[in-house]
């Protein structure tokens, strides 16, 4: 078992710093919040009062925050306290280029680096069923595998350093798209008077099943917007994704669309709200607020 340092505790970091602590392994978290530190050290983690106090001595250091400020303010810490042939995992959604700068810098100190992103959302991170897109050596993506499997179920090595955040970003395009598209079927079906219950039940058990259908359609037609994953998080994602597009030379008209759907939810005082609350949006649009 491992001595890890978590670093980020929300709503993802929590459950999966929770994850490890039952999987055997000897859990510090560092978080800025105290009731999240609380609540690591009640699952049977300890807590620690600086980034480098968690780090100091352990194998494994990891980062579950929210965008690329916060990896890059917190890396120094890493660099300068963390053992020499410790590993490094990241699990933010940051920029491939940030995740490439981290992996340089890490590598130059003697720490082994892999971007490691996940999808699943909340649900996903409680249910320790995460996505994860690795981006790094084979050798690390294996001497990290005891740990993925401890918080995820699907984990794959994609390529080398930043490669991790390139699959992210696809994932966010393909997420983001998905529910723009159920936020309008909702729609159409409710303008239409036909029971969209019934009808989102009939779409999840053909070829427009999607997960966002077997976990979200409930809580979408009920207007439960309570954050698993938020608009501004998905916002920043989409930043990610045209920048990727446009490094990589390529269109991605429908995804610039969706990217422009969820910049109008965050303008629409939407941010603090799951990204299923794309359907507000859609509703606007059709002069059909709820």
């Amino acid at each position: 078992m491992s001595r890890i340092a978590f670093i980020g505790l929300g709503i993802m970091g929590s459950p999966m710093a929770g994850h490890l602590v039952r999987a055997g392994h000897d859990v510090t978290g560092f978080d800025l919040s105290e009731d999240a530190l609380a609540r690591l050290r009640a699952a049977g983690g300890a807590s620690a009062a600086s980034v480098a106090e968690a780090v100091k001595g352990t194998e494994v250091v990891i980062t579950m925050l929210p965008a690329d400020p916060q990896v890059e303010a917190v890396l120094p810490e890493i660099l300068d306290n963390a053992e020499p042939g410790a590993l490094y995992i990241d699990f933010s959604t940051i920029t491939p280029q940030t995740s490439q700068k981290v992996a340089r810098e890490g590598a130059a100190r003697g720490l082994r680096v892999l971007d490691a992103p996940v999808s699943g959302g909340e649900k996903g991170a409680v249910d320790a069923v995460l996505s994860i897109m690795v981006g790094g050596s084979q050798e690390d993506f294996e001497a990290a595998t005891p740990l993925f499997e401890a918080v995820g179920r699907t984990f794959r090595l994609v390529g080398p350093a930043g490669a991790g955040q390139y699959v992210k970003a696809a994932n966010q395009l393909v997420v983001g798209g998905t529910y723009a598209l159920v936020a309008e079927a909702v729609v159409l079906m409710e303008a239409a008077g036909v029971d969209a219950a019934a009808g989102l039940d009939v779409l999840a058990g053909g070829l427009a099943a999607s997960r966002i259908l077997d976990i979200k359609r409930e809580s979408m037609l009920a207007r439960n917007f309570q954050p698993g994953f938020r608009i501004d998080l998905h916002h920043k994602d989409m930043g990610i994704v045209l920048d990727a597009a446009r490094g990589a030379e390529v269109a991605i008209p429908v995804g610039a669309l969706v990217a422009q759907l969820i910049a109008a939810a965050r303008a629409q005082g939407h941010g603090g709200l799951d990204h299923s609350a794309l359907l507000k949006v859609t509703e606007s649009l059709s002069g059909r607020d709820s």
